[in-house]
């Protein structure tokens, strides 16, 4: 352990930047840690010691839902409320897929390892101290799939895909007014628990009115592209490129944005008239207060401008829109879907149509079905999630095809149902320790272990804010202002302006931004409040207990034996008697750092 007091000054915590992360690689860089997964073989048997956590008392145990049924599938009983069949088909196919390869699957991740996982991907946290005791206090045998019943139905599930989709729908350059409200707007559609996707993107797609009172406006507001010059009843008012690119791509899996200038150079299934003939569905839109954008009021500063989004029936009133070939030659397309199926409804705006072409086409449950098994996994059955053709060969196309099949006319596009499969599934439930059959990245297209994944500035915040019990963050309004705070960090360090999230890779300048956060650091070092003194104050506090529950509140599992042995030895500190007055600084200061350190680790900022 390093026994300066790292949170005392920057100065101290830069020079000793070297030292702390060598000591964090002893401390919780051991054999089976995610830090060492990639690399690892196959972890050896583990003490019975080391499965065993000391369970302070916790809360009543809360019941699963009534209407959800626990079958057997794999020796596990699984509450996938109608789900059978899928859960066991996609167990199958993945199996198949190992055999195939002969790839040897990951042991089966542990308890703590799951109830992380899955808290990290449906409700955007890592788990609470109280969670994980009511989660053991479950079934063994159907604990996980209870837990995934009370994660969706936590008001922290919609809150979490809120989040995921509005960077997707908006990216992280739009205003953070019109953030919120899209936010709104998309918590409220996930809220419902008869949540349909295919409504929620027919609304997006659709959407008219003011973005104070509609955030859904938002997503065209935002991609509107340029200003077409000249008469607005000819071709419009906006070229609508960037919406075009948009939709084909989030809510199909398709990019047809390349051939916007030219036919697509490597799938010849799309065309340049693809592109224009979708685009001509968005050309009737109008921003009749211009566009959305921050403005500067004298008496309340910078504010989001209130905007209004229509269709103006009189807008490109011909449905002809004109592209010019590479070879200078101009030619015109009407709206028409990629399909091939043309207007047929006089009676709805052009975009109503739209909205009901995407959402019969097959590849909108494709796409859905394989972005959440990307969000889950790690990675989709295609390279990337949103990218459908030839050169992105789907990896279980039967499988796929199924589910996307399944999730569309039996369950009304319920995200909700999708989510169940996966996270019920064998796959989703395996460790990411690689072996040797698996550890290369060739293997990683058949899911025979848990992918490392990055989280995400929400993500890291609202698990910081779990973690440490930040006293500040009590307030919604101070919480809110600390978020904002964050992210506007988070977001130039961790992240880019097209709402792609970069790969966290321990460098110097993100690692000091972490650890020299100053909401961070006051958290920890609060000596009344806060994770590390609420867990001193525990009468008959010892040690060993202490560092257990600090691990839980941090890393969400106990310490191992090893870990145990490293960091209470006397080589690394000697540790006062409680009942000795004098040291009780040294002895908060200790657990401190340890804690400190803990929230620096890659264990804490990935999931896996």
């Amino acid at each position: 352990m390093v026994k300066a007091r790292l949170r005392g000054s920057r100065w101290g915590r830069t020079l000793l930047l070297g030292a702390t992360f060598l000591a964090l690689s002893v401390l919780v860089g051991g054999p089976g840690t995610p830090a060492a997964a990639q690399k690892a073989g196959p972890p050896g048997k583990k003490k019975a010691a080391e499965k065993k956590a000391a369970e302070p008392a916790g809360k009543g145990k809360v019941a699963a839902p009534k209407t959800v049924v626990p079958q057997l599938i794999n020796d596990i009983m699984v509450n996938t409320a109608g789900g059978v069949d899928q859960v066991a088909f996609i167990n199958q196919q993945i199996e198949k897929g190992w055999a195939d390869n002969k790839l040897r699957p990951a042991d089966r991740a542990s308890d703590y390892e799951f109830i992380r996982r899955a808290s990290l991907d449906l409700i955007g946290r890592i788990a609470k101290v109280s969670e994980i005791q009511q989660f053991l206090k479950d079934p063994e045998r159907e604990r996980r799939s209870l837990l995934i019943e009370r994660l969706l139905d936590s008001e922290e599930f919609p809150t979490h895909f809120a989040n995921v989709w509005t960077n997707m729908l908006l990216t992280r350059s739009a205003g953070k007014v019109y953030h919120d409200q899209m936010h709104l707007w998309l918590y409220e559609q996930f809220e419902k628990k008869d949540a349909s996707w295919a409504k929620i993107v027919h609304g997006l797609l659709t959407a008219t009115g003011k973005t104070n009172e509609n955030g859904a406006v938002n997503y065209v507001l935002a991609h509107l592209g340029e200003d077409i010059k000249g008469d607005s009843r000819e071709n419009g008012k906006f070229e609508m490129v960037p919406v075009t690119s948009r939709t084909t791509k989030l809510f199909l899996g398709l990019r047809i944005q390349c051939t916007q200038c030219h036919d697509h150079p490597f799938n010849d299934e799309w065309r340049q008239s693809h592109f224009w003939g979708v685009n001509a569905f968005f050309r009737q839109v109008d921003a009749p207060n211009g566009r959305p954008g921050l403005v500067v009021n004298k008496k309340k500063g910078v504010m989001g401008a209130q905007h209004t989004l229509v269709d103006n029936p009189d807008f490109n009133g011909e449905g002809i829109v004109p592209y010019e070939r590479r070879n200078g030659l101009v030619q015109f397309s009407k709206a028409v879907f990629l399909d091939g199926t043309k207007l047929s409804d006089k009676s709805a705006t052009r975009r109503e149509e739209l909205a009901k072409l995407v959402v019969k086409s097959d590849y909108f449950g494709k796409v859905f079905v394989n972005r959440l098994w990307a969000h889950f996994m790690g990675r989709a059955f295609t390279k990337d999630p949103d990218d459908f053709g030839e050169h992105s060969p789907v990896s279980h196309p039967e499988l796929l095809d199924k589910l996307a099949k399944d999730w569309a006319t039996k369950y009304n596009h319920d995200p909700r149902a999708a989510i169940r499969w996966i996270c019920n599934s064998k796959p989703y439930g395996l460790a990411s320790v690689a072996n040797e059959t698996n550890d290369k990245s060739d293997a990683e297209p058949f899911f025979s272990r848990m992918l490392l994944k990055a989280m995400s500035p929400e993500q890291l915040f609202e698990s910081l804010m779990v973690a440490t019990e930040s006293k500040a963050a009590q307030s919604k309004d101070k919480r809110r202002e600390m978020r904002e705070k964050w992210m506007s960090k988070l977001v130039v360090n961790f992240g880019d302006d097209e709402g792609s999230e970069a790969t966290f890779n321990g460098t110097v300048v993100q690692a000091l931004l972490m650890m020299n956060g100053q909401e961070i650091n006051q958290a920890i070092m609060d000596k009344d409040n806060g994770t590390v003194a609420l867990i001193l104050k525990h009468r008959g506090v010892t040690a060993k207990s202490a560092m257990n529950d600090l691990y839980l509140a941090a890393l969400n599992r106990p310490p191992t034996e090893a870990e145990y042995a490293r960091i209470l030895s006397p080589r690394m500190v000697n540790l006062p008697r409680l009942n000795q007055p004098r040291n009780q600084a040294f002895f908060l200061g200790f657990y401190q750092d340890l804690f400190w350190a803990l929230l620096n680790s890659n264990e804490f900022i990935l999931n896996h």
